[in-house]
């Protein structure tokens, strides 16, 4: 099993402590979010969980507890760091200090298990193409030696976030934008040796280099954990997104970030209503099991071959 810690809020900079809590519970109860009282508990032994996948902007939170994580698990992290204003990127620390905080996390865990997330990439007045051409290059010079690789999007003009973020005056990039940025960030990543890959575009950019990129990655989790793994398409996700089947423990409407372009995030009042009844105690991430709720356990089971492979 790999565990998805969490495309649907950011667990590492709100929840570390109720994580912690459930890493040491040896389970977790998730709530379906197309049906509110059907309960999955999930096992976290480290006999089937195979992989951890941290989602994070700001994973300071969780430092404290790495070590202990890692004692049992395997993990990476996705970290998304951009150079937004607050008006797109409300509660964000000062760019210097996430920064800051990529480059501790890499020395803490190792540069291979940090991916730097660049996305989404959205337009405007103030964020034209020339804009992340040299915003992306000022941040490379200095991630570099902190990551081996970068993932970008491109902003998708989905109904509910354009709700979020029309005040913004945002919009998306055309084809002809998007493969003019591409090769400019390619170059870019050919000069500070970053791997660069898509999340999930259906654009191909195999031109300048780039591949289409898989998030939850079969073959980053094979090197961390020393074991070829067999892993299928995730089925839950878009047509055009590459990642492997995972299981994902967060919550929509919980994160914290206020950023403008989230799709996870897309009712503020529920935001505020679901943090106001988080319990770190609970083996929920928010709130507490009620009569109504219908608990099944989830079949999981380790996705690892018998195929070893040799670590970093």
């Amino acid at each position: 099993m790999i565990l998805s810690v969490s495309r649907r809020t950011d667990i590492p900079a709100f929840f570390a402590k109720w994580f912690i809590n459930r890493i040491r519970a040896g389970h977790v109860l998730v709530r379906n979010p197309m049906n509110y009282h059907q309960v999955s508990k999930i096992n976290l032994s480290p006999k089937t969980l195979d992989c951890i996948v941290f989602w994070t902007k700001n994973p300071r939170s969780i430092f404290p507890y790495i070590d202990e994580i890692s004692a049992s698990y395997p993990f990476y992290f996705q970290y998304t760091l951009n150079s937004y204003g607050r008006e797109i990127e409300k509660n964000l620390p000062p760019i210097d200090e996430r920064i800051e905080t990529l480059q501790t996390l890499s020395k803490k865990i190792g540069r291979e298990k940090v991916i730097w997330r660049y996305d989404p990439i959205l337009l405007s007045s103030d964020y034209d193409v020339g804009f992340h051409i040299k915003n992306f290059k000022k941040l490379a010079q200095i991630l570099a030696p902190y990551v081996e690789s970068c993932v970008f999007s491109f902003f998708d003009a989905y109904p509910k976030v354009m709700k979020n973020i029309k005040a913004c005056n945002v919009r998306a990039c055309n084809d002809d934008e998007m493969n003019y940025l591409a090769k400019e960030l390619a170059n870019v990543g050919r000069q500070n040796n970053l791997t660069l890959k898509t999340c999930a575009e259906i654009i191909d950019l195999q031109d300048y280099g780039i591949e289409h990129g898989k998030c939850i990655d079969p073959e980053l989790i094979s090197r961390i954990i020393g074991y070829k793994i067999d892993a299928a398409k995730d089925k839950n996700q878009r047509n055009e997104c590459g990642c492997v089947e995972s299981i994902d423990i967060g919550q929509y409407n919980t994160c914290r970030h206020g950023c403008k372009y989230c799709y996870a995030n897309f009712n503020a009042q529920s935001v505020e209503t679901f943090n106001s009844q988080h319990n770190d105690e609970s083996p929920l991430l928010i709130g507490e099991l009620t009569d109504v709720d219908k608990v099944t356990e989830r079949k999981i089971k380790s996705l690892k071959t018998s195929r070893q492979l040799s670590l970093f």
